[in-house]
């Protein structure tokens, strides 16, 4: 497992500058909080949170480590933002949210001092963001007990989720900052699986994420070509 800090320091210095914003429900986070409801019930459909230890890798301000813990989990949130770990420990203090900790960590390093002790990892939003997405996926499953689940969510690569994520988002209707994603480092559900696979862990449920830019609604199906979400287990013993 590479134990070099696996980041893109132009990429931490965009969102540290937003930070602020995090918890900011009409800000350029917006969408975040929009389909929190959304992937915390699809999670929680799949692997139920409450009582569990979970693990949010690229938490930045906390918005859905924060509702694990809500739902009842025991909540961990790395990320290596210091300006949003620390937006994010603020919100869990004054919104008095407890069983929530924030530290700020790679998950690779995590992954060698804590190998095997939660049982559920999210990493949403964030693979697109990092320089060896690979070397994220093999910590989550090393991170992950046996039988235990991993949730991932990224952006395809394609016409489509170009056209849509980043043309259509980031300059038509201005719902992200530009230069929020890069098309290159967009991931195609092929790649993603195959990353899964080479760590051990099983995909079990693929969705899809699809927007209405005239009802402002998200809702979850089978339509994987722009935004998608895997819900994968590592195999028990």
């Amino acid at each position: 497992m590479n134990t070099h800090v696996n980041a893109d320091a132009a990429e931490l210095a965009k969102f540290s500058d937003l930070a602020h914003r995090w918890w900011d429900t009409e800000s350029e986070f917006r969408p975040l909080h929009q389909i929190n409801p959304l992937r915390l019930e699809w999670i929680n459909g799949i692997c139920p949170v409450q009582g569990l230890r979970t693990l949010d890798i690229g938490c930045g301000g906390g918005i859905l480590t924060d509702s694990l813990a809500r739902k009842g989990a025991t909540a961990l949130g790395i990320d290596l933002s210091t300006k949003a770990l620390k937006v994010a420990q603020l919100h869990a203090m004054e919104a008095q949210t407890a069983n929530v900790v924030y530290r700020e960590v790679s998950a690779e390093a995590l992954a060698l001092e804590a190998p095997g002790q939660f049982d559920l990892v999210t990493c949403m939003e964030m693979l697109e963001h990092v320089p060896d997405p690979a070397s994220i996926v093999r910590a989550c499953s090393t991170l992950v007990k046996p039988g235990g689940w991993v949730f991932f969510s990224t952006l395809n690569r394609n016409a489509k989720s170009f056209l849509l994520a980043i043309v259509g988002a980031e300059y038509i209707l201005n719902m992200l900052p530009r230069g929020t994603h890069e098309y290159a480092k967009m991931i195609k559900p092929s790649e993603l699986g195959s990353y899964c696979r080479d760590a051990g862990l099983d995909l079990k449920q693929t969705k899809g994420m699809s927007y209405n830019p005239l009802t402002k609604r998200y809702w979850l199906n089978s339509d994987a070509s722009v935004n998608y979400l895997f819900a994968t287990q590592r195999p028990a013993a």
